[in-house]
């Protein structure tokens, strides 16, 4: 009798033993990948409309952030504008005895007094824009960021120059008091009285003739 020959079992390859451990997780990623493409197909479906959106609102929120700033600018303006006039009521108000002469020395001091302190404290406010103004200059990269510091920088130059001709009034104002001149009205020659010049220092006329002159001038513009 022939012997039969033993046959040994096959030796797997270890590279396809290695691909069969690793198909089950090739499916599942693949499935998970496939699950997951709707999602990222929607995520960039709406990454346009979020970019479009975030444009539209950037330049409603800038406009938004110009128009408050410019609000605030325009209200200190504003009260700059307003300060000169309120400057002159920082005062005791003169009270005059009985029988007592108009535009006494006592009088003129009065007067003279507020006129200084007026123009001490616009020379001040005159002091602290121009040390703002050297402070908060930039060179700002937005045209529309440097439209706007400069519409700030016009307006308070305006309000300064409007202060600075107030200031040389001051100044002819204690020049007419210097030489006994101040408190009558250069149009009719009465006394514009006490408390007319307590609520405007440099007034020179009563307030009959400066409402006809305003009259009139309300009839030449139209």
């Amino acid at each position: 009798m022939v012997a039969k020959k033993k046959t040994s079992p096959k030796k797997k390859s270890p590279t396809k033993t290695k691909a069969k451990a690793q198909a089950p997780r090739k499916k599942a990623a693949a499935k998970a990948a496939v699950k997951g493409a709707p999602k990222k197909k929607a995520a960039k479906a709406k990454a346009p409309a979020r970019k479009a959106a975030a444009k539209a609102k950037a330049p409603a929120r800038k406009d938004a952030a110009k128009a408050k700033a410019r609000a605030r600018k325009t209200a200190a303006a504003t009260a700059h504008a307003d300060n000169g006039d309120a400057l002159s009521r920082s005062f005791v108000p003169y009270a005059p005895r009985k029988g007592e002469e108009y535009m006494n020395e006592a009088q003129r001091e009065h007067f003279r007094q507020i006129l200084n302190d007026w123009k001490l404290q616009l020379m001040q406010e005159v002091d602290r824009t121009v040390s703002h103004m050297r402070d908060e200059a930039t060179n700002y990269p937005d045209p529309s960021d440097r439209a706007s510091q400069e519409e700030e920088f016009s307006l308070e130059l305006k309000t300064r120059d409007r202060e600075r001709r107030l200031i040389k009034k001051i100044d002819s104002t204690l020049e007419m008091i210097s030489i006994d001149d101040y408190g009558y009205c250069e149009s009719c020659g009465i006394e514009i009285g006490i408390r007319r010049l307590e609520a405007r220092p440099t007034a020179t006329q009563c307030i009959d003739c400066k409402t006809l002159d305003e009259i009139k001038e309300r009839q030449t513009l139209g």
